[in-house]
């Protein structure tokens, strides 16, 4: 099929290339984050190419193991439908107080309807697709990045608002997923490491014809190093 000359190609892409690039995204998150807000030495990461942008990943070997291992589990959550959000949290070693909480809220379009989040996987069979009013149409790939660009530039300019963290922080990674999600036994319910009395802003957020991802970071006025950890928490909303 001709394509319009100098328009980009428009193609349907499938709930799992969807599912993989809302992983990607969140996987550059969670090192654009640890970069910006110094949580690790700048002399930990690596410049490379995405998006059109220069991204930050971390060199570091144990850090990079601990984000491995989140992601092998994402992917498999995102691709069957499971995941809910993400949350990036930043705790004080010092006091134990969480200080920042990146949210990334998932919407997936024309998921199919469960009684609840603990609905028996048998109750799919006869449950019907959500017809959602915010669902997408089609998106070529660099519409999506061109709506993925400015988040990342929103969260290297949040140093402008957010304070600065003192002190050494640690960081860890929530996923919300569905109640009948196959848990690896590694993996640990957590609470939601909430932040107290935080102020809030919304970012930006992107969309595919799959998904939807909103962006939220809650952060104490008192900030806070770093050192990894991970969590495991069951949707409950």
């Amino acid at each position: 099929m001709s394509t319009e000359e100098g328009k980009p190609q428009v193609y349907k892409l499938s709930l799992k290339g969807s599912s993989k690039l809302v992983a990607e995204f969140f996987e550059y998150c969670i090192n654009t984050i640890l970069y910006q807000r110094g949580v690790y030495p700048a002399s930990d990461f690596t410049v490379v190419k995405n998006y059109g942008l220069n991204m930050l990943v971390t060199s570091d070997h144990q850090t990079k193991a601990y984000i491995k291992k989140i992601m092998s589990q994402l992917n498999k959550w995102m691709v069957g439908g499971k995941v809910s959000k993400l949350v990036v949290v930043i705790t004080s070693k010092e006091t134990g107080e969480h200080v920042e909480r990146w949210q990334f809220d998932v919407q997936i379009f024309n998921k199919t309807s469960k009684k609840s989040t603990t609905a028996k996987s048998s109750d799919k069979e006869n449950a019907a697709p959500v017809e959602d009013p915010n669902h997408q149409s089609e998106k070529s790939e660099e519409e999506i990045k061109s709506e993925i660009r400015p988040i990342f530039r929103q969260i290297t300019a949040s140093v402008t608002f957010l304070p600065q963290l003192n002190g050494n922080c640690t960081f860890n990674v929530l996923v919300y997923a569905d109640a009948d999600s196959d848990v690896p036994i590694e993996w640990g319910d957590s609470d939601a490491k909430e932040v107290k009395n935080a102020e809030k802003v919304q970012l930006r957020s992107f969309s595919t014809s799959n998904h939807r991802v909103d962006t939220l970071v809650s952060y104490s006025e008192e900030g806070q190093k770093g050192e990894a950890d991970w969590g495991y928490r069951l949707a409950d909303d």
